[in-house]
């Protein structure tokens, strides 16, 4: 499996099909256990992580972390990616073929990593991810099975860090997230 996770990484790194790849510093693919029961989707890298070259390193991703541990969990068990893997401008919203782009990548990443769950953190996430129909606010705490695999919207670390009222829905969120795999790992028997 190594190789193929090589030829992806290679295919992420000399990317160029979208204006994004032309004012990065680093791609940022993703990192984490190839072999997680769980993965977050977040919408691109900012500033911290286009100058490490790694997803969620800064305020929000300290956050994310925290999140992570007070639920018993450690980050480097899970996966961790983006819909983009080059920073937009300004730190914006990827536009529609950014995302579009960049999708055969993050549908190859989870195809290999192969999670129970799947968290999604913020709208470019849930959009790109279930589709237009579904909103943060609306369905966020609630699974969406597809293929075997749950997902889940909540909101982006980002915005917990601008309104703190979201951080008990968030919270309760990654208590669900939590259960559903302590469940999936009882059913499976692991």
């Amino acid at each position: 499996m190594t190789g193929v996770w090589e030829d992806l990484l290679a295919a992420i790194g000399s990317c160029g099909r979208c204006k994004l790849g032309a004012s990065r510093k680093n791609v940022v693919p993703g990192e984490g256990d190839l072999n997680a029961r769980l993965m977050f989707i977040g919408e691109g890298p900012g500033a911290n992580e286009d100058e490490q070259g790694r997803p969620f390193v800064g305020k929000a991703g300290e956050l994310l972390t925290r999140m992570i541990e007070a639920v018993g969990m450690k980050r480097e068990d899970c996966y961790i990616a983006n819909i983009v893997k080059c920073r937009p401008p300004n730190n914006r919203a990827p536009e529609d073929g950014e995302a579009m782009a960049c999708l055969p990548f993050l549908r190859a990443q989870v195809a290999l990593v192969r999670p129970w769950v799947i968290v999604l953190l913020g709208a470019t996430a849930v959009k790109h991810t279930l589709g237009d129909n579904y909103r943060v606010t609306r369905d966020r705490g609630r699974f969406t099975e597809r293929a075997g695999v749950f997902m889940m919207p909540t909101f982006h670390p980002a915005a917990l860090l601008r309104d703190g009222s979201k951080k008990r829905p968030a919270w309760e969120d990654f208590k669900a997230v939590r259960d559903r795999l302590y469940l999936l790992s009882q059913s499976r028997g692991e």
